[in-house]
């Protein structure tokens, strides 16, 4: 979800945002009557890198968001900067292996069977995507997009001395059979295309890259240039610190309707107060097809409800980012925990958490780890906002100059969040895109 600002009926952030924030400043009436010059609607990690890139360039901005700033799916992903992800999830690869995973209702993919007859046409979509000419201009669009955000990652990370929070330990994804192994090196060749360096390696390099892994795994690909983050909540958080110090405010606030012409934008709140601004941006993540449809743009997002456990530091001594695919899920050493998670859920944005899948995660974990401490663990759900290409949405309101869409990341929010952030940027001051944007329009669907 990003942080979503929207209107739900989910009762735990209604709490959240009845309760008032010593940290968070709402601005004064007097500056909500003065009518705003960008709102943003979204306080996670795409919202809040927009804030930053904004304000950077003396743009003032108020960011929305219904329960703070990286309060929600922000605050709890695999804490992967996944450069080289470059792959589309509709490749090859996992279209083949959907009927297996389908059926496990705790496997690495899930869809409520009541849920179903309203994903269908989404699911159409994402057969089509894999479609041998799609995947390659999705898999060029996401290298290309990539490639900026590593650049403005970087850059952001010295600029909001938030440098000291990066990992450079690189991934390790594991394998457990030579047909696993066989049926990732396409995609190991794809990426090699664009550059993104990696090794394979089995026996005594395996186990030094992570000792104490089970002897079930017989071969690895290691990829140095992977990058993780100490802690995506508290990253996320530095980050925007650094948008306020630029002049960027926040006000916590459901959104109830959105409405715009050429030459501004209306937010109506939960509460029935408006608010004007010149320029909006939607970065809602789950929820921002809903607003995408009041202002007239059908986009087909679906969400991908994705489960992890975070254990104590103590639990076990891994290494760098272990890559589970054949299961789905990974485990990332943070600073502040172990964490477990990953797996797809396709239910939509209302069911109630099903965390027997994240139960399902953890023991898996515990027979790939032998040794590791399951004790004292804390569960959680959150939302990746996904669309059937799996290429975001990042580009003007079709009939509505005054607004700009950044959703759409599905597992790759954090990782692309900088240079969405500057792509942003240039959309509302005109300028010219380092990339080209066309893959990632709105009205491609």
């Amino acid at each position: 979800m990003r942080g979503s600002a929207y209107v739900s009926g989910n009762s735990k952030s209604t709490e959240a945002a009845r309760r008032p924030s010593s940290a968070l400043r709402a601005p004064s009436p007097r500056e909500r009557g003065e009518g705003l010059d960008i709102a943003i609607i979204g306080g996670g990690i795409i919202g809040i890198c927009a804030a930053a890139s904004l304000a950077e360039a003396g743009r003032r901005i108020t960011v929305f968001d219904r329960t703070g700033i990286c309060e929600e799916t922000s605050s709890g992903n695999a804490a992967a900067f996944a450069f080289s992800d470059v792959l589309p999830l509709a490749h090859k690869g996992m279209i083949r292996q959907l009927p297996k995973w389908l059926a496990d209702p705790l496997g690495p993919l899930s869809i409520p069977p009541a849920y179903l007859p309203k994903l269908l046409p989404w699911l159409i979509r994402f057969w089509r995507a894999g479609a041998p000419g799609k995947y390659e201009a999705s898999l060029a669009a996401q290298a290309g997009m990539m490639k900026l955000a590593e650049a403005e990652w970087m850059g952001l990370l010295d600029r909001s001395g938030t440098r000291s929070m990066l990992r450079e330990d690189g991934s390790l994804e594991l394998y457990e059979s030579k047909d696993e192994f066989q049926a990732g090196l396409p995609g190991w060749a794809a990426r090699e295309r664009f550059g993104i360096g990696f090794r394979h390696v089995e026996g005594e390099e395996l186990a030094a890259l992570q000792p104490g892994l089970s002897p079930r795994f017989i071969k690895g690909t290691f990829v140095p240039g992977w990058k993780t983050v100490a802690d995506p909540k508290l990253l996320g958080k530095a980050v925007w610190a650094y948008a306020q110090s630029k002049g960027a405010r926040f006000e916590m606030a459901r959104i109830g309707q959105v409405a715009a012409d050429q030459d501004g934008a209306t937010l109506t709140l939960a509460d029935g107060t408006t608010r004007q601004a010149r320029h909006l941006v939607v970065a809602a993540g789950a929820w921002s097809h809903l607003l995408a449809k009041q202002l007239g743009d059908r986009i087909p997002l679906e969400t991908e409800r994705g489960y992890n456990t975070t254990l104590p530091t103590s639990a076990f001594d891994v290494k760098r980012m272990l890559i589970f695919s054949g299961h789905g899920f990974v485990v990332t050493p943070l600073a502040t925990g172990l964490r477990v998670g990953g797996a797809v859920e396709l239910g939509g944005i209302e069911r109630r958490p099903n965390y027997a899948r994240s139960k399902a995660l953890l023991q898996k974990a515990q027979k790939f780890l032998p040794g590791l401490d399951p004790s004292g663990g804390r569960e959680w759900m959150g939302f990746r906002p996904s669309l059937p290409d799996s290429v975001p949405v990042i580009g003007g309101a079709p009939a509505k100059r005054s607004v700009v869409y950044a959703f759409g990341h599905g597992h790759l929010g954090l990782t692309q969040a900088a240079a969405t952030g500057r792509l942003i940027r240039d959309l509302v001051l005109g300028q010219t895109p380092p990339i080209e944007l066309a893959p990632f329009s709105p009205q491609r669907f």
